[in-house]
């Protein structure tokens, strides 16, 4: 039983693994390692252990919602948005203790997005033929530096404990990525290219320096099964970034003042589910839990002006985890089931509109997305088997 529970609360950690906060969309959860949990994948980690862990993730997100109305005509119109968004999330944690770990995460970023209104638009008027161009970003994002605790001591009691964890968010993602844009001129309709700022939720970083606050824990509920919980929270305080979102004239509104440059938004993760030893002996395990994400509408600290897309996702979320000497390998895949575009501080400062409705501005958003893990443990001094069957982490992963 107690080799059934290493299996389980070692497995809490890999379906964990392989996640980066990315919003599945237009929301602009900039993908940064931990952000949803990522630094669980240190779990129980001995002391002078080391995890190298690397944790891919793709959506795309092409539904549009204003509030949680999906806008359907876009699809119907072929006006839509479509980002394509693939991360790569690099991370190194280390067992300062037994109970007391510390990471370092990098994601590595490729993003392109294709849309009508950036470019000739989307009427037919200007854009008879529907053309659609491209814009992209690619390059590292904002690196993530952690330390993580489990309040229990894990050698006594194995069943059940909960971790916090302190992190700061680095801004060596680049938040002004520039790209080519195309326009028709006015006065024969020909092509003609500018180079301007790609859309906020294909930036790579978002500009601020953020401080990270996380819980983790996990509770045995019955012999095979065991529930865990991830909670994420991250505050930026700066306000808005330099990177420029609408060109301010003399009839510029007050909403078109707040929405100048980007901002520099806070962001959230909470994850809840049960993990079940499948086949214990082969080292094979499953979840299904649920995942909520986004970025709400003001910060917790400092100003919430800019431009930004407030708004959360609530997702099912499977996965599958094995294990094999000293690799964790990961998979789970996200499938939303309830998306909504909140409104903004600029969207309450512009009122209602013609028809008395408040206005909402609109973020597409991914039905799923797709997650592939896999970690390896090394180094560490060599525990005892008695110390060894009391930890919730695998047996062979502190080998020697």
């Amino acid at each position: 039983m107690k080799k059934i529970f290493t299996l389980l609360a070692f497995v809490a950690s890999a379906l964990m693994l392989s996640q980066t906060a990315n919003a599945q969309g237009c929301v602009a959860i900039r993908p940064m390692g931990g952000c949803s949990g990522t630094s669980s994948s240190s779990i129980l980690l001995g002391k002078g252990q080391f995890q190298a862990s690397a944790g891919y993730r793709y959506f795309q997100s092409f539904r549009h919602f204003k509030s949680d109305t999906e806008q359907k005509e876009r699809l119907e119109n072929h006006t839509e948005v479509i980002n394509d968004a693939h991360s790569l999330d690099l991370g190194l944690s280390y067992g300062i203790s037994h109970r007391l770990s510390v990471s370092a995460n990098l994601p590595l970023i490729y993003y392109d997005r294709s849309s009508l209104y950036e470019h000739y638009g989307n009427s037919k008027s200007t854009n008879p033929e529907q053309k659609r161009f491209h814009t992209g970003a690619q390059g590292i994002g904002d690196l993530r530096l952690s330390a993580s605790f489990w309040v229990l001591d894990p050698a006594k009691h194995h069943k059940q404990n909960l971790a916090v964890g302190l992190g700061i968010k680095l801004p060596t993602g680049n938040s002004n990525v520039q790209d080519e844009f195309h326009k028709r001129k006015s006065t024969d309709g020909s092509d003609s290219i500018i180079v301007k700022a790609v859309d906020q939720s294909i930036q790579l970083g978002d500009g601020g320096v953020g401080i990270s606050l996380e819980m983790q824990g996990y509770a045995q509920v019955f012999d095979r099964g065991a529930l865990y919980f991830n909670g994420f929270y991250m505050s930026n305080p700066r306000e808005t970034n330099n990177t420029v979102n609408r060109v301010l004239n003399a009839n510029s509104t007050k909403v078109d003042s707040i929405t100048a440059f980007h901002s520099v938004a806070d962001q959230f993760v909470v994850r809840l589910g049960l993990n079940y030893s499948l086949l214990p002996a082969q080292g094979i395990a499953v979840g299904l839990g649920v995942r909520a994400e986004g970025i709400p509408a003001k910060d917790l600290i400092g100003g919430s002006e800019g431009f930004r897309r407030p708004g959360f996702i609530i997702s099912v979320e499977p996965g599958v985890a094995f294990q094999r000497g000293n690799f964790i390998f990961s998979a789970n895949v996200p499938y939303a089931l309830y998306r909504k575009r909140t409104r903004s501080v600029a969207d309450i400062a512009g009122g209602n509109d013609a028809n008395g409705i408040p206005r909402n501005g609109d973020a597409a958003f991914a039905d799923y997305s797709v997650n592939i893990g896999v970690a390896y443990r090394f180094g560490g001094h060599k525990m005892s088997h008695e110390n060894m069957s009391k930890m919730p982490v695998f047996n062979d992963v502190n080998k020697k």
